[in-house]
């Protein structure tokens, strides 16, 4: 079957079955700024990330029929000449546009480049076998990309279906060159970098196994920041770099559950007991590099004095809608109070 090429898809699909629904991918180009990671086509929804497997996993936002076409770019793959300084820019549509100037070095200076001599070996992570895996699971490791079939064909003895084809480090984009930490190769289109072949084989990892923690899980606190509409409140947990995997966020009618896993063996575990009721089937959240952003939906229009229900007096406090994207009453509208709130006001 023929690999469809659109970009954030890279399924193999029936000529038979392909039709206007079945792909679900980018029409937009990479866009790699500071860091930073997204598509043009989606930045305005799908903010732009750090950790480039969470670049990976970002959702396409147009459907359509699958394709075996080379998808359009702008940029142009030459040879870099040795003292010249490759910048890049970015077109109206997005795409990244490539070209070379040449400086005057220094005497006695080098160019600065990332070799692999500077890199530490990476922690290599290890299949637990003894979980089992549904047929179609995609192995973990990077640019591999065999499906599992089963045990005897991927995961046991030697055969060839077993033997893994990756990288070990980490991607790496420097200055429009595409490439990984753990071999030379470097591209300059973003649909050659995703065809670079695996430096290192291994085994399959397609159930990772829980690494011993050599150091004990330690819970940490993390800031919340919140801001309410008349029909919402927006809610922003600031856990850098959570586990969207292991996480897991879980909202009820007067409560939310917070359980995130975060770098360096520390987790932040919370419930909200929330200071007025919601509808969890019209609630949603989502994960980003730097936090976690949780939208509630009021059941009723009341104004929230408070994200949490407290026991404390706290007197006669009311909090006016905010129109800004931020906790207090920038931008504040009419104040909406229940029936008992509003009692007490006229007392």
């Amino acid at each position: 079957m023929p690999c469809c090429t659109r970009r954030g898809c890279g399924k193999d699909y029936d000529l038979g079955q392909n039709n206007d629904t079945s792909c679900v991918y980018h029409p937009g180009a990479p866009v790699f700024h500071e860091g930073l990671k997204s598509w043009s086509c989606c930045s305005a929804v799908n903010k732009p990330v750090l950790d480039f497997d969470e670049f990976m996993s970002i959702s396409g936002c147009a459907v359509g029929t699958h394709s075996d076409e080379k998808p359009e770019t702008t940029s142009q793959t030459h040879k870099v000449p040795t003292q010249g300084h490759l910048t890049m820019t970015k077109s109206s549509q997005g795409s990244e546009v490539y070209s070379t100037s040449f400086v005057k070095s220094a005497a006695g200076s080098t160019a600065t480049a990332v070799t692999t001599a500077q890199i530490d070996p990476p922690v290599e992570e290890e299949d637990d076998l003894r979980v089992s895996v549904l047929p179609g699971t995609v192995c973990k490791r990077r640019s591999c990309g065999v499906t599992f079939v089963s045990d005897q064909e991927n995961r046991v003895g030697d055969g060839a279906g077993s033997v893994c084809t990756y990288h070990p480090a980490p991607p790496i984009f420097r200055e429009g060159s595409k490439g990984y930490l753990c071999c030379k190769r470097r591209v300059l289109e973003f649909e050659e970098f995703l065809k670079i072949e695996g430096c290192t084989k291994g085994r399959h990892i397609f159930a990772p196994k829980q690494a011993r923690q050599e150091l004990a899980e330690q819970f940490t606190d993390c800031r919340i920041d919140h801001y309410q509409t008349p029909n919402e409140v927006h809610v922003s947990v600031f856990a850098k770099q959570a586990d969207r995997d292991k996480s897991s966020v879980t909202i009820e009618e007067t409560q939310a559950h917070l359980d995130l896993f975060l770098p360096g063996q520390k987790r932040f575990k919370r419930t909200l007991n929330l200071f007025g009721p919601v509808l969890p089937q019209e609630s949603s959240y989502q994960f980003y590099g730097t936090k976690v952003e949780v939208l509630l939906k009021k059941l009723d229009g009341r104004s929230w004095t408070l994200l949490e229900k407290t026991t404390r007096d706290i007197g006669n406090i009311s909090l006016t809608f905010g129109v800004g994207g931020r906790t207090g009453t920038i931008g504040g509208k009419e104040v909406v109070l229940d029936e008992q709130n509003a009692m007490n006001r006229q007392a």
